[in-house]
């Protein structure tokens, strides 16, 4: 689970509903900075059991560079409502046309950006329309399916979600995380108390994890299908990554023809792990990949 330091929009930026054609989605949106040249728009998705607030620390350094970003909760996810026993309302189709209906709310060609179960829904939305997009970053985000032990740790919690209370999975999850903290002999312990990520876990929908956490596990290669899409793309991943393996996302930018950056110093996250230098990063390509 993506721990941001804070659920705080950063300076300048702003949180509300973003109103679309199919329905409103909460967002931290965050304009160019005063004084730089505008380069753009972008639109950013979080990943599995994560929210817009994993973004939080990339939007004043990219503000820097000139980009103006969204950060969306998707449908069911922490302050974006949704059903909360419809697992047919997450269907990746479905979540696909959402990103659709958010970069049309926002008027202009975006640059696309997913992290992890973000970056496969990114995927998606990009193959059944590009023309909303300038550009496509996968960040910590595979081919196909998650790895073996994250595979487990996914049916884990679907099975938990089918028969106890939001809450419940909460306390559970800690006592786990704790337990493996302790044994492992870290000090930091698991999951912490903090009232912020309780509050973000007890406001997603049950449904929205059990589906996405479905399609984590069962996501078919769609690379070479990616591949014919004409946009420019970019995999980012940090040094190690648990939940597909480094050298899978290399060859996966091999395939695609992408730009392949990693940023170390960073895991799973990069976005929060290493910010500065994944905002560096990223903005360096959105400069390559503008309008014309």
């Amino acid at each position: 689970m993506s721990r941001p330091a804070t659920f705080v929009p950063p300076p300048g930026a702003r949180a509300y509903a973003l109103r679309t054609a199919r329905g409103e989605f909460a967002v931290v949106d965050a304009p160019a900075a005063e004084g730089v040249e505008p380069r753009g728009v972008a639109l950013l998705l979080p990943g599995f059991t994560g929210s817009k607030e994993d973004f939080n620390p990339l939007h004043v350094p990219l503000a820097e560079r000139g980009y103006r970003t969204v950060a969306v909760d998707g449908r069911g996810q922490y302050e974006s409502d949704g059903p909360s026993d419809d697992e047919s309302a997450y269907a990746q189709e479905e979540l696909a046309r959402d990103v659709l209906a958010q970069a049309e709310a926002l008027g202009t060609p975006v640059q696309l950006l997913g992290h992890s179960l973000g970056g496969q829904i990114a995927r998606a939305a990009v193959l059944t329309d590009h023309s909303p997009f300038l550009s496509l970053t996968l960040m910590a985000s595979g081919p196909a399916q998650i790895a073996d032990e994250q595979r487990e740790r996914v049916k884990l919690l679907r099975d938990a979600l089918a028969v106890l209370s939001m809450a419940e999975v909460w306390d559970a999850m800690r006592a786990m995380d704790a337990q493996a903290t302790v044994e492992g002999g870290a000090l930091d312990g698991g999951l912490d108390d903090r009232e912020d990520l309780r509050h973000r876990w007890l406001s997603t929908k049950p449904a929205q994890l059990i589906a996405t956490g479905r399609q984590l596990c069962v996501e078919p290669d769609r690379v070479a299908e990616l591949a014919t899409v004409p946009l420019p793309f970019h995999v980012v991943s940090g040094a190690l990554d648990d939940t597909w393996p480094v050298t899978l996302l290399d060859e996966m930018a091999a395939r695609l023809g992408a730009r392949r950056t990693i940023i170390e110093g960073a895991e799973h996250s990069p976005n929060t792990d290493q910010p500065l230098a994944t905002a560096r990063a990223v903005a360096d390509f959105w400069d390559g990949a503008g309008p014309p």
